[in-house]
């Protein structure tokens, strides 16, 4: 898709073409399907985003009742309704016919699942973890998988030379290689070992190499930064729950104790070497502590090193009679939490690097949501504008997620489910293996239940492990479309704002 761009009517009139009309070409054109509007009444305008192309303009109401006539099959327009009718065709709000564009979308979803531009590794270095986060989606509460397994040595070595081996196969132009858990940093020497000789294959083929950890941040020292920046360590994405008295109920060691100014500490330390990603994972108690943490985050010198910032809610599991609890998802069939990496806590947006994982933002209260977007902008920091949000990895051919034992894995939030492995780094073939390799093939991010759903190009289906979770089925679509129409219209102002500027 295009870069974003945002224009004024000037802009869009100055951009056409001079001597083409429709019916000189031979056209009967048609609004495309994934055009969204969002009326500006103080300004007299009106925002048009195509979700397909990303073009994003500032128009006045005419032009929207422009493309209401050509929607009718009006023919006849003057010489300035050409010009901009031909530059709304430039942009991807009018096309040739509904199947051309299906067949479009189709073909763009083929090229993002066969993409060779990257090659994305996510390693599950160990579903230990330090902390007792009472809403941990692992469900081992009794004692937070104190005694989980690691990745050994040996595993993290053949790893090694299944990336080598990708590296060759795929001849990407960007290698982007995480570190997950549990708590990843609960195993630094297989994060030392995969980071070194990833960082030498890579190098060899003259392949860019962006490291990521996504960790609670109590272990995160210098040492360990300065150990992996010159392999390519890119971000670090850390979590507070809140505020301090919030994070530290949420958030704490298995003796209760808090974890909060330590983290603080160890950020503190870490932060002029390395871009950081702060999360948060809320639910209705703790979600209006959220602007006192970003007051705390402004005012901290380390704040000019933010990269990003995003909060989202607590998968929980089903709970209608408790109060404070935002309902969001089953966990399982009875009632089971999905055993499995921690993805309340996961994210591939770390650091610099551009785009956002939908693990990021799947489950989203809506109001909740854009409240704590809007909050985070206010502070000045980055967060994503909740339009551009998919589709995730699930959909790319070549992003793995490596758990402990080498197994593949569609995506993180499936991590250490056994029954869900679809290969194993070592190449082996076992019937189970392959049947689910089969049915995760199966994964479409164009769903018939979306039918002309004008977000599914953001949004490609949605997340889904939430769709294992909400329906039992991965193959059926996690809808949030308010959540989309939501950020749309802040979207909107924004742009509008930055062009009065």
């Amino acid at each position: 898709m295009n870069a974003h761009r945002l224009l004024t009517p000037y802009e869009l009139k100055k951009r056409a073409p001079e001597d083409d009309t429709l019916r000189d070409r031979g056209r009967f054109m048609q609004p495309s399907m994934f055009n969204v509007q969002v009326p500006l009444p103080e300004r007299d305008e009106v925002f048009l985003m195509n979700t397909f192309s990303d073009a994003q303009l500032l128009v006045s109401p005419d032009v929207t009742g422009l493309l209401e006539r050509v929607r009718n099959g009006e023919s006849a327009f003057d010489a300035g309704e050409r010009e901009t009718i031909e530059s709304l065709v430039e942009n991807g709000f009018l096309v040739d016919s509904r199947e051309d564009e299906q067949q479009a979308l189709g073909e763009y979803f083929t090229n993002l699942r066969e993409d060779t531009e990257q090659l994305r590794v996510t390693v599950l270095t160990t579903l230990q973890c330090n902390f007792a986060c009472d809403y941990c989606i692992q469900g081992d509460h009794g004692e937070y998988n104190k005694t989980a397994s690691k990745m050994s040595l040996e595993t993290a070595a053949r790893l090694a030379t299944f990336i080598e081996e990708r590296l060759d196969t795929v001849k990407p132009e960007k290698f982007v290689l995480s570190f997950f858990g549990g708590e990843p940093l609960l195993n630094v020497p297989v994060i030392y070992l995969i980071s070194e000789r990833a960082h030498a294959a890579a190098s060899a083929r003259g392949v860019k190499i962006l490291i990521n950890i996504i960790t609670n941040g109590l272990l995160l020292t210098p040492e360990i930064v300065d150990r992996l920046l010159p392999y390519g360590l890119n971000g670090v994405k850390i979590t507070f729950d809140g505020d301090r008295e919030t994070h530290d109920r949420m958030r704490p060691l298995r003796g209760r104790q808090g974890t909060f100014d330590k983290i603080l500490e160890n950020v503190r330390k870490v932060a002029p070497k390395v871009p950081i990603t702060i999360g948060g994972n809320f639910d209705e108690a703790s979600a209006e502590s959220y602007p006192a943490l970003l007051d705390f985050l402004a005012e901290q010198e380390f704040a000019e090193h933010i990269a990003k910032i995003n909060f989202k809610p607590i998968i929980r599991m089903p709970a209608p009679t408790a109060k404070g609890i935002i309902p969001l998802t089953v966990i399982g069939e009875g009632d089971k939490p999905l055993s499995g990496a921690c993805i309340s806590v996961a994210g591939a947006g770390t650091g610099k690097a551009k785009g956002s994982s939908m693990c990021d933002s799947c489950n989203f209260v809506d109001e909740k949501m854009q409240f704590l977007r809007d909050e985070t902008r206010k502070r000045g920091f980055a967060t994503p504008d909740g339009v551009h949000m998919g589709p995730c990895e699930i959909h790319r051919k070549h992003a793995y997620t490596i758990g402990i034992d080498g197994g593949l894995y569609a995506c993180p939030g499936f991590g250490s489910e056994v029954t869900q492995s679809v290969g194993h780094i070592d190449g082996r073939q076992e019937p189970a293996r392959v049947a689910a390799a089969a049915y995760f093939d199966r994964l479409t991010p164009h769903k018939q239940e979306c039918g002309d759903c004008s977000f599914i190009p953001v949004c490609g289906g949605g997340c889904s492990v939430a769709s294992a979770a909400e329906e039992g089925d991965m193959h059926a679509p996690s809808c949030h479309k308010s959540a989309f129409d939501s950020a749309l219209v802040s979207l909107a102002q924004r742009g509008a704002a930055a062009v009065s500027c």
